[in-house]
């Protein structure tokens, strides 16, 4: 890793440079995008995979997806009447798909535009991210996405760094201090397993076939049938939901292919609305910790599952990719001192882009911003009277909420059910109950995914983090700033992420 950057060191390098993304169409891929823009205009060209049927698909969904939202104003300001040129000339959209070889991109297509020949940079940004994924599909974009990724990098001789963007959350449900570190081939977070990829792949391969062999299998069916599959995998190794099992299967990957490039991992924790440049607020996709805001402003949520004293690891999307960007050019081959070269093979860097060791913000402190905003800030009813704000009450345990929702919507489910049953389903009772038991069903089924995530109790060690941090000549206050100690979060909430949440979520 190189001894010092700086803002003008960063910004150089990308001066120049071809850069492929994929992802971009996702929350992080557009900030990264439009940084990359943003700050060093003469960028060669930025290569962005999507997946569509032709170039003239691709070509829509980033000027729909991308580059037609709203982070994207300032530049359009900077640029005026010559934005579209400008985008024209250093944005190179390609139809494909990341669960193929190549990025799904056309042999013929990679040729003409001579894109592994040109490529300086890497980043891996694409991953499903829902908790209850398919397992086959999950395995095609968050493993096999990778190994994908790994072959193509290995076509591309001018290649300086590749970087993979998981989850610091691929650590499950541990407690205490989680170290930067990669995993290694097989390792699991239960004890006396191991972990063999090409079964998993085999398991999902095989019950598809199976599935699709059953005449009598509908399709909602084999949904649920595959979904189940990647839930019991992952719980029988010790991940919580198929989406963290998947992204570590996905890094085991990474470090069992050995790029002849330097690797680097960024691990964020969760991702929230841009806290300063280019457009504090912009967020795209409800997090977790979103429902208190939410059930806030729309005062239909009283019981949530949260404990205010916990730590909620949080960073503001543009620091995110301020920590990939210096990243990126601490550890690209052409950055690195000649007197010392980096290692071969090249051992994956990890970073934990968190919060929790540096500056720890409790759940309670976000609580604390919504009530005193949605009291100072009350919103208005589709009647057009004022919704009036009250505190929500907190659960602070699975068995808690169990009991909770006994009391409170079991037992009285359960009547239903005989009052049904006593008066043959008639007056809709029958109708009534199954809907309710549905939904009973449902809000049971969230709790058991995110209940994990939403109490959990380990802290992300980020001794990586501030390692490259200190090589920064400057941090506070940098265009470059990923230093979490200079977050007001009572602040940041308050003024910066409730709003965005209530611009962009709650339109």
């Amino acid at each position: 890793m190189v001894d010092t950057l700086s803002e003008e060191k960063i910004i150089g390098y990308f001066k120049n440079k071809s850069i492929l993304i994929t992802g971009s169409t996702g929350f992080l891929g557009k900030i990264l995008v439009e940084k990359i823009l943003r700050v060093q205009p003469d960028v060669k060209k930025i290569y962005l995979p999507v997946r569509a049927v032709d170039a003239a698909a691709a070509k829509h969904r980033v000027e729909t997806e991308v580059v037609g939202k709203e982070l994207f104003g300032l530049l359009r300001e900077k640029h005026g009447d010559g934005f579209q040129s400008f985008i024209g000339e250093k944005i190179v959209p390609l139809a494909g798909d990341v669960m193929r070889e190549d990025f799904g991109v056309d042999s013929e297509t990679l040729r003409e535009l001579r894109v592994t020949q040109e490529l300086d940079v890497i980043v891996n940004g694409a991953a499903t991210t829902n908790f209850y994924e398919r397992y086959d599909v999950a395995l095609d974009v968050n493993v096999m996405g990778v190994k994908h990724m790994c072959n193509f990098a290995k076509k591309c001789p001018n290649l300086k760094v590749l970087l993979h963007v998981s989850t610091a959350y691929v650590a499950g449900e541990k407690q205490g201090l989680v170290q930067e570190r990669p995993f290694k081939n097989g390792e699991t977070l239960l004890e006396g397993t191991h972990l063999d990829i090409d079964t998993e792949l085999r398991l999902a391969k095989d019950l598809k076939k199976q599935l699709e062999a059953d005449v009598d299998s509908s399709p909602k069916a084999e949904r649920k049938a595959m979904k189940d599959l990647g839930l019991t995998r992952a719980r029988h190794f010790g991940w919580p939901n198929t989406y963290v099992f998947t992204k570590s299967m996905g890094e085991m990957v990474l470090g069992q292919l050995q790029c002849d490039v330097p690797v680097v991992i960024v691990r964020p924790s969760i991702i929230t609305s841009v806290q300063n440049d280019p457009l504090p607020g912009w967020i795209e996709g409800t997090r977790t910790i979103d429902t208190i805001v939410i059930g806030y402003a729309k005062q239909n949520l009283t019981y949530f599952l949260a404990d205010l004293n916990l730590t909620m690891d949080v960073m503001p999307g543009d620091m995110v990719v301020n920590a990939t960007m210096a990243a990126i050019v601490a550890h690209s081959s052409s950055s690195l001192e000649k007197t010392k070269p980096y290692p071969e093979p090249h051992a994956p860097a990890v970073y934990h882009v968190s919060s929790s060791r540096r500056n720890p913000a409790p759940y309670n402190v976000l609580h604390e911003a919504g009530f005193r905003y949605f009291t100072e800030h009350p919103r208005v009813g589709p009647d057009g009277r004022t919704v009036g704000t009250h505190k929500m009450t907190f659960l602070s345990s699975i068995a808690s909420f169990h009991l909770f929702m006994m009391l409170r919507y079991r037992l009285l489910l359960e009547l239903l059910h005989l009052l049904s049953i006593l008066c043959c389903g008639l007056f809709g009772l029958d109708t009534l109950y199954h809907d309710q038991a549905r939904k009973y069903r449902f809000v049971m089924h969230l709790v058991d995914l995110y209940g994990p995530f939403a109490l959990f109790k380990g802290c992300f060690d980020d001794v990586n983090l501030n390692k490259l941090r200190l090589t920064m000549t400057s941090n506070h206050g940098s265009l470059f700033n990923f230093d979490p100690k200079t977050i007001d979060w009572d602040d940041y909430f308050y003024r910066v992420h409730i709003p965005g949440v209530i611009k962009y979520m709650l339109k």
